[in-house]
């Protein structure tokens, strides 16, 4: 059963192509992305770079990042408790976030 939410969320996936990327958001937009991304910190690290078996999301794409929060809502994408954590953010909030990942490094600068 598809989710009636998912053609709002591929669309929103096609539209953040025409967004600009993260250093290039408003300043508004990069305090609000930056917040919403610093609550994925527990599980995906410090500024999307995970230590851990979690993926992380620093440096990946924010198309990528979009998909797979869609799969996720829809149900494609199975999880333990990410489907529920989605819920908490509207679509804009993930946006931000997705943009502010993509933008960050995958690893800090002078880390090997």
């Amino acid at each position: 059963m598809r989710s009636p939410m998912r053609p709002l969320l591929v669309a929103l996936g096609a539209a953040s192509l025409a967004l600009p990327a993260a250093a290039e958001l408003r300043a508004d937009e990069a305090l609000a992305a930056r917040s919403v991304a610093a609550t994925c910190a527990n599980c995906h690290g410090t500024d999307g770079r995970s230590r851990t078996a979690i993926k992380s999301l620093a440096g990946q794409p924010a198309e990528r990042i979009l998909q797979s929060i869609a799969d996720y809502r829809s149900g494609a994408q199975p999880s333990t408790i990410m489907a529920q954590i989605l819920r908490g953010y509207s679509d804009e909030q993930l946006r931000l976030a997705a943009h502010w990942f993509a933008a960050q490094p995958a690893r800090p600068a002078g880390a090997r």
